[in-house]
């Protein structure tokens, strides 16, 4: 957190010269009054001017965007984000040029990973909890249809041969979209088992 002290000839002088040397929004601090003004002898001799303590309060989500584009750099990655608020959270997409798929890793693990250390970098700075998403080149928005058009087929595979599927290990988010997708499924249902990283959905007969 960074602290400074500031004068002015009133409170409000003093807290505007530290805004402008913090280059920030009255609401982006806290303010602390250290000195009253004092008009001094006569109006001239031994006046003192106001000093407040203002420190500087970080955006959580703006130091999460700070640590991915660290990331990315350290990568070779040249890349932007576009923030956005969604009903899951905060959205954070990555756009740029270069392989972007370094970012994605192998269906997702990677930027899986990368998400959860953005959250606990946002959530260091946040007084409540936040949730942010993280996504590259609408990875998540194509995963998912990809999980529901394979829900869909297993499914098919299930009733067919009468015997229950198994799917590979996924995130709770995937998981999620596998137990929706069939959730009003006529001839099937869906069950998680195992433990955390291992955890998988399996797919049998009602």
């Amino acid at each position: 957190m960074k602290k400074i002290v500031a004068s002015g000839k009133t409170i409000d002088d003093a807290v505007r010269n530290g805004l402008t040397q913090l280059q920030v929004t009255e609401d982006r601090v806290k303010k602390v009054v250290l000195e009253q003004p004092t008009k001094g002898l006569f109006g001239l001799f031994g006046a003192k001017e106001a000093k407040v303590e203002l420190e500087w309060i970080p955006d959580a989500t703006e130091e999460a965007e700070k640590f991915l584009l660290e990331v990315a750099g350290t990568m070779g990655l040249q890349v932007s984000i576009d923030r956005k608020q969604t009903r899951e959270g905060t959205r954070l997409a990555v756009a740029g040029s270069g392989d972007l798929g370094m970012l994605i890793g192998r269906r997702g693990q990677t930027l899986d990973a990368l998400q959860y250390l953005v959250n606990i970098v946002a959530n260091r700075y946040s007084d409540s909890h936040l949730r942010i998403v993280l996504d590259a080149e609408d990875f998540r928005e194509r995963r998912r249809k990809t999980l529901e058009e394979l829900s869909e087929r297993l499914a098919g595979r299930v009733i067919r041969t009468k015997k229950e599927v198994v799917l590979e290990p996924m995130s709770p988010h995937e998981r999620k979209v596998i137990h929706s997708q069939l959730q009003n499924h006529p001839r099937v249902k869906t069950y998680s088992k195992g433990d955390e990283p291992n955890r998988r959905v399996v797919i049998s007969l009602r």
